[in-house]
C-alpha cells in the first residue's frame, strides 16, 4: 500500500492512503490520524489500512479525493531516529573516504516538505546526496540483518543537504527531506529483491538531467544489513528511518546523486571540478521509478534554494 501526510497545521499532519497511480487519497482517521501510530501498532492497523487500499484503488472509496501532493509533509514530518550512510563502494572510492560505510544520526526533529524552498543564505560549499530509505517499525538491539529486513515497513526517497566540509568531517546535514509518498516493500514486485530496492533515482537540477542510478545494483550492504548496524547498540523505536544515500554506480555515464562526487570524478578526469556547489536560485528534483512503468513510485522531491 502507499501512504501519505497531508498539511493540517499540526507537527505530524493528517494520514492519507494513497492509490497506486498517485491521483487519489483518501484520509485515515477511521484507522489512524498519523503515520506514527500505524508504526507503533503495525500488525493491528496496517490490515486495516490495506483494505481502505484496496478500496481506494477499485474506485469504492467513498470519500476519496484527488491527491495534491504540494500540500503533501514527509511521510513522517518528525523522528528520533534518523540514520545516514552510504553503502556504495564507488563513492566511498571517489570521494577517498573510507572503505567501509560510516553512519550518522541526522536532526529528525523537523524534515522539510517534499515541495519546499530553503533559504541557504550565508551557507558555503553546498552538497546534496539522493538515495532511498526505510521506515522501520521496532527493532531489537543486535538483531541479524534478516531479522532487521522484516522489520522494514516502508520504503521512501530521501533528499539531504550538507556543506561539503561537513559531509567529509563525518558531520551531520543541514536539512533532509523525503518524498510525499511512502510505500510498503512489496509495491515494488521484483524490483525489491533480497532487501535491495532496484529502483532508478532520477536527480535534475536546474531541469537537467543529473543523475539516473539504480540504487540496487552496486549496493554493497543491502537493507537488512543497513538497518542491523544501526540498531547494533541500542536497538530502534517503531518510526526510524535509514537512508541509504548517494546512490552510487561504478559506471560514471549513469550520472551521480550527489555534487561532491561528481566534482571528484571530474578532478581526476581534468584537474579541477568545474561543477558550483548549490546556490540561491538553484533547484532540485528527485524520483524513483521502476522498470516496470514510468510512474513516480513515491512522487517527487522539488526542492528550491533561495
Amino acid at each position: 500500500m502507499k501512504l501519505a501526510t497531508m498539511r493540517d497545521g499540526s507537527r505530524d499532519g493528517q494520514l492519507v492512503v494513497v492509490s497506486r497511480d498517485l491521483t487519489q487519497a483518501h484520509y485515515a482517521s477511521g484507522v489512524a490520524n498519523s503515520l506514527q501510530q500505524v508504526l507503533e501498532d503495525w500488525n493491528f492497523l496496517a490490515p486495516e489500512l490495506q483494505g481502505l487500499y484496496a478500496e481506494l484503488n477499485a474506485g469504492r472509496a467513498r470519500h476519496a479525493f484527488a491527491l495534491d501532493t504540494a500540500q503533501c509533509l514527509s511521510p513522517l514530518p518528525r523522528t528520533h531516529g534518523w540514520f545516514a550512510g552510504c553503502p556504495y563502494p564507488s563513492h566511498l572510492e571517489r570521494c577517498a573516504r573510507e572503505k567501509a560505510p560510516t553512519w550518522r544520526q541526522e536532526p529528525g526533529g523537523a524534515f522539510l516538505a517534499p515541495t519546499a524552498t530553503w533559504a541557504c543564505a550565508g551557507v558555503t560549499d553546498l552538497d546534496f546526496s539522493a538515495g532511498l530509505a526505510v521506515i522501520t517499525g521496532d527493532v531489537p538491539r543486535g538483531c541479524a540483518p534478516e531479522q532487521a529486513v522484516e522489520r522494514v515497513r516502508l520504503l521512501t526517497l530521501a533528499l539531504t543537504l550538507m556543506q561539503a566540509q561537513a559531509q567529509a568531517d563525518g558531520g551531520r546535514s543541514c536539512a533532509s527531506a523525503f518524498a510525499p509518498v511512502a510505500v510498503t516493500p512489496d509495491e515494488l514486485g521484483e524490483a525489491w529483491h533480497a532487501a535491495k530496492a532496484h529502483l532508478t533515482v532520477q536527480v535534475q537540477l536546474n531541469g537537467r538531467k543529473f543523475g539516473l542510478c539504480d540504487a540496487g545494483a552496486d549496493m554493497a550492504q543491502d537493507f537488512g544489513a543497513c538497518v542491523a548496524r544501526n540498531a547494533q547498540a541500542q536497538g530502534m523505536a517503531a518510526g526510524s528511518i535509514v537512508g541509504a544515500l548517494p546512490v552510487s554506480h561504478a559506471d560514471a555515464a549513469r550520472g551521480f546523486c550527489s555534487l561532491r562526487e561528481r566534482r571528484c570524478v571530474e578532478a581526476a578526469q581534468d584537474g579541477e571540478a568545474t561543477t558550483p556547489w548549490l546556490q540561491a536560485g538553484d533547484e532540485l528534483r528527485v524520483q524513483a521509478r521502476s522498470s516496470a512503468g514510468d510512474t513516480p513510485l513515491f512522487g517527487a522531491i522539488h526542492l528550491q534554494l533561495s
